[in-house]
């Protein structure tokens, strides 16, 4: 893949990946490093990405990136403290919920919801099947839907 190609693409799928970063990592900077390591390591391994498969190597990489720095911050931040119960918006509680699922459910639900990844793109991406990743949304889904349930029957 030549110098122009690979930038074209990169550029295309920046925002995607940003997204993606910052919904695993929650922290701006975390998003940004694991996005520009990924980047290079695309540019590294150019020769190897197939036609085609680029949305998925990309996306594979930030993945690991993102856990990558995720297994450093393990080692060196302590435990946050939990912030005050109070009202939350339904938005919030969406988003604390989808957050809450393991990254095994929540990112399928990303990659599938607010990336627009097609089942097959996403399978590929995350190194799976077309049918778990079908397993993984659905329970994912089903999941949320009981969380969610919960914190209705809570207020």
């Amino acid at each position: 893949m030549d110098k122009a190609t690979f930038e074209r693409l990169y550029r295309e799928m920046l925002p995607g990946l940003y997204r993606l970063a910052q919904s695993i990592l929650r922290h701006t900077a975390d998003a940004q490093d694991a996005v520009q390591q990924a980047a290079v390591k695309a540019w590294q391994a150019r020769d190897r990405i197939r036609s085609g498969n680029e949305k998925a190597y990309f996306t594979r990489i930030v993945i690991n990136e993102c856990r990558n720095i995720q297994r450093r911050r393990m080692r060196i931040l302590p435990v946050a403290e939990f912030p005050d119960a109070g009202y939350m918006p339904p938005d919030t509680e969406l988003k604390n919920a989808i957050a809450g699922l393991p990254e095994n459910l929540r990112l399928p639900l990303l990659l599938k919801y607010m990336e627009g990844y097609s089942e097959k793109e996403a399978a590929a991406a995350l190194d799976i099947t077309v049918p778990a990743f079908k397993a993984r949304l659905h329970k994912a889904r089903r999941q949320l839907a009981r969380e969610l349930r919960e914190e209705v029957e809570l207020v």
